[in-house]
Formats: C-alpha cells, structure tokens, sequence
C-alpha cells in the first residue's frame, strides 16, 4: 500500500497565513494573484510544486462512474452531465493552485492587474490562445462566455455575473471587469469562469443543448467519442496551444485518453475494477477498502493501493431536511431526527468504527466552530441576531452521541421529547399531531448508491420505534437532478464541500436569495439574515482574526441549525490504481481533489 504523509502542520499553517495575511501591495501586471498578499510561486515558476514538468506523455486513465448522462455540456442546468466535465474541457483565464488556499496564476491569460481596492480587474490574453480548431482565444469571446453563462448558464455563475457593472476590451487582447460593488474574492472568481467559442453558438439554442453537440474547447483534451448513458471518450490534443506555454500547464495532463465509463449500480462499477475493465477507482468506505481490495491483481502487485492525506475542511455528507416542507420547518422535529440516527451504530455496522463523524461543515480545520459558547468575535458578531438565532448557535452544540446499542434508548427518547415539544406525540403506535395527521415524509435515493441506501435502511428501523415510517423513492441519476434541481425531496443524500478559502460561493450554498433558484446548491432551504450577514463579513473582513471568526460564525449557524444529518468524514482518501499509473510524491495541502487526477497523473509501462 502506498502511503502519503505531508511534511509537517506548518504547511496548512503557512497557508493559512498567506490568504490570510497582510493586505496586497499597490497593484501591478502580475503572473498570478492571491485572495490576501500575494501568491507563492514567483513569476518564473516553472510548474505547480505538486506536478511533475518530466512527466510521459501516453496510456489511458479509465473510471466507473455510478449513473448515467444525456448531455456533453456542463455549463447549463438542463439534462444531466457527469460532474468531471466542467473541469476537463473548460479552460479559464486563470487556474488555481492545490497547494494554496486561493491564488491563481495565469492560463488564458498572461498577467492579472487590479484596482487598489479590487473594484475592477484587468486580463491580458495570452497571443498564442487558441481552442481546439486553432481559431485564436479573444476578448469577444471571454465577454460572451461571462454574458451567456451569467444570463443563461447555469445557475452556478449568475450570481457573479450580477456584481459586474461592466465588461470591455481597453486594449489589444485586453478585457477590463468592473464590479457593481465591494467584494475582494470578485477578482478572483471571474479568472476562474470557463472561456466558450462564441462563433460555436450563434445558431443554437446554448440553454437547450445536450449530446448534439460537442464543445469545442481550449483545453487540454477534447471529446473524442461517446455513447450516450456509456461512456465519454476524451483524448489528449497534441496540439493544445499551452504546450511549452504556460508553466501552469507543465507536467499535466499529459494522459492520451482520459475514458468515463457509466454502470447502473456500484456493484456493477467495482466488478468492472476487478477485471481490468477500469483501470482507477476511489473507495469512500475502510471497511471495503480493507476487506474487498484483496483480488488477485491486488495481490499481484498489478493495483495498487494509495492513501492520500489532505488538509482541507470536512465539508458537509449526510441526508439534508428540506425546510421548505412544513414536515421539516421546525428546528425542534430537526433535533428529534438527529437524535434518532444512530450513527454510532451506523458507523461500526458501515466501517466498522474506523472512521470519525463529521462534526460541522468546516470540521477537520482551524476554521472550524469552536466547543462552547461564542465568544470574542463570534460572538459579537453574531449577538445582532441572537433572539431569532436557533438555540445552542451562541451557547454551544454538539452532535447527538448514542451508546452505540441498536436500540439507542436514551436518544429516542430524547427525540420523543422535541417531537412533543413540536406537537407530535405517538398515538397508538402512530406519530401524530393534535388533529391527528400522521408524521410522514420521503428519502429520495439515486439508483445504484448502496451505502446510502444501507444507512437509510437502518435509519427506517430507528424511526419505527417513534412510530414514524417514511416512504423511500429511488431515481436514476437524471430524475434524481431533476428532482434536486426543482428540490421535490423531503429528504436525500447531500454532499457539499467548503474550502480553506470560503467565498461568494456560500451564498449559493446557503444564501436567502437561492432558496428560489431552480437548480441552486441550497438543497436545505435555509433563509436566515444571520447566515447572509456572516457571509458578507468573511466577504468583507480586512483581518485575519474577523475572517476566522466569520467562518467559525457562519459554521455555528449552519451545524446549530440542524439542517443536515452527518455521517462520517473522509480525512484521507483512499484511490486504488493500476501500477502504471503514477502521480508526484509531493501532494497538495488539498489532496486528491478536482485538479489532481487526472490532471498531475501520468501512465508509464
């Protein structure tokens, strides 16, 4: 088993620090640019610290993919694409290091420059810019990309859009943003959007597009082949413009094939591992990684075990209550559910034990929320708000603790507690309320997800004991983002991942203005000023200490609020791969996260 350990704790602390440092010099043309301070790498870097610029070029990188997909372009809400997409054909003016909480250094773009207070941003496109039919990159087609996306894309990248007063070429090559107001991530963030050919789309409908079309991109690879609902074919350009270019660049993607294979279920997804039909797999689950990673090519030495540690925040999995349903409105019948989860039981029957549960969407990192009740900053932060915040954000929470037994005697009861508390009490066997409406709701689970499923099973048999029995509806992977995006669930499965650097993506997350937005990212529904205000103080906050305490804030309310059911982190991960694929010893304080595989992997006989 190959196994990475990073250094030392003063890497994530040195990070830390470097976004969250001094405030940046007068502005100037730079290589790249840092949220606070300025990015690690000097101008002549070479390649990122965790790629290899030595790496050979050839083989094939293949995954098993759960679900199916009826469309190739991942910048719009209709139809379903596999998630990997927007990050393997979309290139952006800038790319972000894995290594950093948040820089970016040039791509697209040669140099960045800002205003002395971020209120607008300027770009120099690179000469040699070019997509994939060798038309060149140009300052209309990065105003079109950022007018479709923030009009008509997905919902992803409207609010972005809607803080840009104004966007326009000053120079040869050169497009200036202005923003609408104070923000410093802004600068950021529009480096980040995926640049599209704007002569691909003037005759078709860019909202309604689906596997009709193949995008023409500037990226790396292009899509080679598909079957639809089988598999996406994408092959290494030998004529990507970057090459030898941009130092971003060096040492990636240097794959030839890069093969997403669909399955109906996991079963099916591991079975076609075991055979050489798939040549990498990620395994979220130890007890299956230590009991079922024993097949012959295992032990031949032909798959390889790696264990990857990473420094990042836990972020949030577990099953998400939809607030916007009367049946989950009240925090109390929320604190009754979590009460009667078994997770001490789950846990040992799922992994046995061996991994620990997460505690708050930012657990596992100094931003987390602190034990106890606020105090210094957070406190004072969130003191305005303190008559309609939900009990325990100011005064302390933590997660219910069972004693692991099945029958979980002492929780229950406590979930009895604040289920009458709510107006629920147990009549004949039935939970009820007073005018004798029986308590009900609906788990929707994606076809083929075993182990949500697992948990959800034991889950039901906890739930009888209060005399509640939820109906279960299972939906392909389509029907199940259908049914998401329009948030026709009372409950589901919920995976959202948070950053070393939170941004204006948390009002996509968690925001009061997306409750409404079809196909948003606040699965839970939550409305709640407190929330938006600590989101605007880590938006706003000019020191390291009020930055802190804004996300430790803002991480108080959302855990307190009990909006989602967790289960257990991942603080390692855990890819078994084909011997020939290979990746740099040196990892980044992210780990194996979106720019890492594929992108610093490379395939050697």
């Amino acid at each position: 088993m190959r196994s990475q350990c990073f250094t030392a704790t003063r890497r994530f602390v040195t990070a830390i620090g470097m976004i969250l440092g001094a405030q940046a010099a007068v502005a100037e043309p730079m290589h790249g640019i840092a949220m606070y301070g300025d990015p690690a790498l000097p101008p002549d870097f070479v390649s990122l610290p965790y790629a290899n610029p030595d790496a050979p070029t050839g083989g094939s990188l293949v995954t098993a993919n759960v679900g199916s997909f009826d469309s190739l372009n991942p910048y719009i809400l209709k139809g379903s694409v596999h998630w990997q997409m927007r990050y393997l054909i979309g290139e952006s003016l800038m790319g972000r290091s894995l290594d950093e909480p948040f820089s970016l250094y040039g791509v697209l773009a040669e140099t960045i420059e800002t205003g002395p207070n971020r209120e607008w941003v300027e770009f120099v496109l690179r000469p040699e810019a070019a997509f994939s039919d060798g038309s060149p990159v140009t300052v209309e087609d990065v105003i079109w990309s950022f007018e479709t996306l923030g009009t008509v894309g997905h919902p992803r990248y409207h609010g972005v859009y809607g803080k840009i007063a104004s966007i326009e070429e000053t120079a040869e090559r050169t497009v200036r943003f202005t923003f609408s107001e104070e923000d410093r991530e802004l600068a950021l963030l529009v480096g980040m959007r995926p640049i599209l050919k704007k002569a691909q789309w003037e005759d078709l409908d860019f909202a309604e597009s689906g596997v009709d079309v193949i995008p023409i991109t500037s990226s790396p690879y292009v899509i080679d082949d598909f079957e639809a609902g089988r598999f996406i074919s994408l092959k290494r350009n030998p004529d990507y413009w970057g090459n030898g270019v941009v130092p971003f660049r060096n040492g990636t993607h240097v794959i030839d094939e890069l093969r997403l294979e669909f399955f109906g279920d996991e079963t099916a997804a591991f079975e076609a591992f075991k055979v050489g039909e798939v040549n990498t797999a990620r395994e979220f689950n130890v007890n299956r990684w230590d009991q079922q990673y024993n097949f012959p090519a295992v032990q031949d030495g032909d798959v390889v075990k790696s264990v990857l540690p990473h420094e990042r925040p836990s972020g949030m999995t577990g099953f998400v209550m939809n607030t916007r349903r009367d049946v989950f409105a009240d925090w109390r019948v929320r604190d009754a559910m979590l009460h009667a989860f078994n997770f001490e039981f789950v846990n040992e029957a799922m992994t046995g034990s061996a991994q620990p549960r997460i505690t708050s969407f930012w657990s596992n990192s100094p931003l987390s929320m602190d034990d106890g009740p606020a105090t210094g900053r957070v406190a004072e932060f969130l003191e305005p708000f303190a008559a309609d915040l939900i009990p325990g954000t100011i005064e302390g929470y933590s997660l219910p603790v069972s004693d692991g037994s099945e029958r979980n005697r002492a929780n229950i009861a406590a979930a009895l507690e604040q289920f009458e508390a709510a107006g629920w009490t147990v009549q004949d066997g039935v939970m009820k309320n007073a005018d004798g409406e029986e308590f009900t709701f609906e788990i929707l689970l994606q076809v083929g997800a075993s182990e949500p499923q697992a948990m959800i099973d034991m889950y039901v048999e906890s739930l009888a004991r209060l005399g509640i029995t939820p109906s279960i509806r299972t939906a392909d992977s389509a029907q199940f983002k259908e049914a998401t995006d329009a948030y026709e669930f009372d409950m589901t499965y919920y995976r959202r991942a948070v950053s070393l650097s939170p941004g204006n993506e948390q009002y996509l997350n968690f925001g009061m203005d997306s409750v409404d937005t079809v196909g948003g990212r606040n699965l839970m529904g939550v409305a709640n000023p407190a929330i938006d205000a600590m989101i605007e103080k880590l938006l706003t906050s000019e020191s390291q200490d009020d930055f802190r305490a804004a996300v430790k804030a803002l991480d108080r309310t959302l855990t307190a609020g009990r909006y989602v059911i967790p289960i257990y982190q991942w603080n390692i991960s855990r890819v078994a791969h084909v011997k020939e694929l290979n990746y740099p010893d040196y990892l980044p304080i992210f780990g194996d996260w979106p720019g890492w595989q594929p992108d610093v992997w490379w395939y050697e006989e």
